[in-house]
C-alpha cells in the first residue's frame, strides 16, 4: 500500500510550535504559539469553522485557476480591517499585489503577513499596493493587523466569493483554502500567479522579482 509522507516542516504545531525570528523587525511582535492545534492556516478548533467552511464543497469548484497570467481579473469590493469598502479598481494606475491566504493568526499566514510587513518599504519603492484577502471578518483582520503592525490592507472575503470568482485553487482536495499571490501591472493585467502553501515567505521574493522588472 502506498504511503503519504508529510515533511516535518509542514506540521509545525502538531508537535511543538517554535518561535519565529524576523531579523529586520526585532522590535515588532512575532507570532506566538497558538492555543489551538493548527495546520498552516487550517484551524482545527470548533470555533474555526466560522472562518473556514466546514464543507469543502465551496472550494472544490475552484480547483483550476480562472485568473491566469495575461488576463484581467474581475473587480471586487470588500470591507477592509476598518470596515471601509475597498475596490480593486481603486488602485488603477498602480501595480497591485493581491495575496489570498487561509486565515488570520495561523502559523503560515502570520509568517507570510510579517514577511510582507518586513519588506513593505521595497513594495512602496516599486510603487505597488499590497492587499491580503481571507475569509475572516473585518474585526479579525483589525486585530491581526494591529497585533503584528501590518502596514497594508486586509480585506474580508466572507463566504469566499472573490476567492471562487478568481478561481483560487484549494489544497488537500479543496479542504484547505489555497495560498496564492497575484501581481497586477499598472494596467490591471496579471503578470504573476504564484501558489505555495507550505513556504509562505517565498511569495514575497517571487513577487518582488516581478515588480522590479515591470
Amino acid at each position: 500500500m502506498a504511503s503519504l509522507t508529510v515533511p516535518n516542516h509542514c506540521v509545525p504545531t502538531l508537535l511543538r510550535t517554535h518561535s519565529l525570528n524576523y531579523p529586520s523587525s526585532q522590535n515588532l511582535p512575532l507570532p506566538s504559539a497558538p492555543s489551538n492545534s493548527q495546520f498552516f492556516g487550517l484551524k482545527l478548533s470548533h470555533s474555526s469553522f466560522s472562518t473556514i467552511p466546514s464543507s469543502s464543497s465551496s472550494l472544490k469548484g475552484s480547483i483550476f485557476a480562472k485568473v491566469t497570467k495575461g488576463s484581467k481579473p474581475p473587480n471586487f469590493t470588500l470591507k477592509d480591517q476598518n470596515g471601509k469598502n475597498v475596490s480593486l479598481s481603486n488602485f488603477k494606475g498602480k501595480p497591485v499585489v493581491v495575496y489570498f491566504y487561509p486565515a488570520d493568526e495561523t502559523p503560515g499566514c502570520t509568517k507570510q503577513a510579517c514577511a510582507f510587513r518586513d519588506s513593505y518599504e521595497k513594495f512602496k519603492k516599486a510603487g505597488a499596493v499590497v492587499v491580503g484577502i481571507s475569509g475572516d471578518d473585518a474585526a479579525s483582520h483589525k486585530a491581526f493587523a494591529s497585533k503584528y503592525k501590518l502596514p497594508f490592507t486586509l480585506l474580508s472575503d466572507e463566504g469566499n466569493k472573490v476567492r471562487k470568482e478568481w478561481g483560487v485553487p484549494g489544497d488537500f482536495f479543496g479542504s484547505l483554502p489555497g495560498r496564492e499571490t497575484y501581481v497586477l501591472d499598472k494596467n490591471g493585467v496579471v503578470q504573476l500567479v504564484y501558489n505555495n502553501q507550505f513556504q509562505p515567505e517565498k511569495h514575497i521574493g517571487e513577487t518582488l522579482k516581478i515588480l522590479q522588472s515591470l
